[in-house]
């Protein structure tokens, strides 16, 4: 049995490839989730992004 793997995706990112990993894991769509994403980063004070960086460094690359 395969199992997958939360990793961060080389063919579809536009920074580190964050959501188009998470949007393969789950099987939603990238560019939705960029722009939800983008919508809750701007809505929190930023608090995405700081969420983003940490997921890049213990993200493993695809």
């Amino acid at each position: 049995m395969t199992q997958e793997r939360l990793v961060r995706s080389r063919s579809n990112k536009w920074i580190a490839g964050i959501c188009g990993g998470i949007a393969t894991y789950f099987g939603w769509d990238a560019d939705l989730l960029r722009l939800v994403w983008l919508v809750l980063t701007v809505g929190t004070v930023f608090c995405g992004g700081i969420v983003y960086l940490i997921l890049w460094l213990i993200m493993p690359q695809e």
